[in-house]
């Protein structure tokens, strides 16, 4: 599954990153954990977070995320977005809870640890 895929599957925004739409993900990870991120996050993988502030792309960037996403109709705020398209992270956000995203991205192949 690419980027492109889950903004279809999610009904998602991608608000930066748009020149990694095409980035393949190869799993995923749910937590708002920031240290809990960098301890499990695997190259390749998709975040699923409700964290807005601009660590969030430097945890993706420093791991190799393929991809953040933002649940629960929260947004982030303009410097997350800068940043994120400075590191061309794709950062996507979505008005469905946590719980319901890392179902569909489940359902969908995505797997976790």
């Amino acid at each position: 599954m690419i980027v492109q895929e889950i903004v279809a599957v999610l009904h998602a925004e991608i608000v930066a990153g748009a020149k990694k739409y095409d980035n393949t993900i190869s799993g995923g990870y749910a937590s708002d954990l920031l240290s809990n991120v960098m301890s499990q996050g695997k190259i390749g993988d998709v975040w699923v977070t409700m964290q807005t502030h601009q660590n969030i792309v430097a945890v993706a960037s420093l791991l190799g995320l393929s991809a953040v996403i933002i649940a629960g109709h929260v947004q982030p705020d303009q410097e997350t977005i800068n940043k994120a398209n400075l590191e061309e992270i794709p950062l996507l956000i979505t008005a469905l809870p946590v719980f319901e995203v890392v179902g569909l991205l489940y359902d969908k192949g995505i797997k976790g640890v």
